[in-house]
């Protein structure tokens, strides 16, 4: 007899079509990071913006709070091969902290408070796409979550939604983050199952 631990429970795909393909349906949110969690206080958070010229803008945690908020209520896919549906957000459109930006960048790095990077093409973060998110179903975003604000990109897989976000740099090139140097795909469609390279 097989002992597994709880939130492996799973439900076959063909069963949910909201499923991509090798993904078991979980209604816990399991905590995965590389290294430990950051704990910020509100004051000392920072969000900058930097273009591939050097140009930056930059928001404080009440500055980020001012601007306009969205709700998002999403799917979201782990490259471990869990998916939670339905879940609920409130933050940031990129498309918001990019009104005005001058760029012709293709990329984006994603730069986080503990270290961490994740790549990103642009025209994933805009139209809709992505946000900085503050809160998760109806409460600031927990620590080990992200807190207090995390990038949210529920089309690709989990680990480009990156926690600790302090940063976007627009960059010409792609350059792997973190877990794409460690193997991860570039891009992470779960949909197409790109989780290697």
């Amino acid at each position: 007899m097989a002992v597994v631990s709880r939130g492996f429970g799973a439900r076959r795909r063909e069963q949910d079509p909201a499923l991509p393909p090798g993904q078991y349906l979980t209604t816990d949110f399991p905590v995965l990071s590389a290294g430990p969690t950051p704990h910020l206080h509100a004051g000392e958070w920072e969000l900058e913006v930097r273009t591939e010229t050097g140009a930056r803008r930059t928001w404080s945690w009440e500055e980020l709070l001012a601007l306009p908020q969205e709700d998002v209520r999403t799917d979201i896919h782990c490259v471990t091969r869990w998916s939670k549906l339905g879940t609920r957000w409130r933050g940031v459109a990129v498309d918001t902290l990019l009104e005005g930006v001058e760029t012709t960048a293709a990329f984006t790095t994603v730069h986080c408070y503990g270290g961490y990077t994740t790549n990103v093409p642009l025209a994933d973060l805009v139209d809709g796409k992505a946000w900085i998110a503050t809160e998760f179903e109806g409460a600031p975003l927990p620590d080990e979550h992200g807190g207090p604000a995390r990038l949210l990109v529920p089309h690709l897989y989990f680990w480009k939604s990156a926690k600790w976000v302090r940063g976007l740099v627009l960059t010409e090139t792609d350059e792997p983050g973190f877990w794409e140097r460690n193997g991860y795909h570039l891009y992470g469609d779960p949909w197409r199952e790109q989780r290697y390279w």
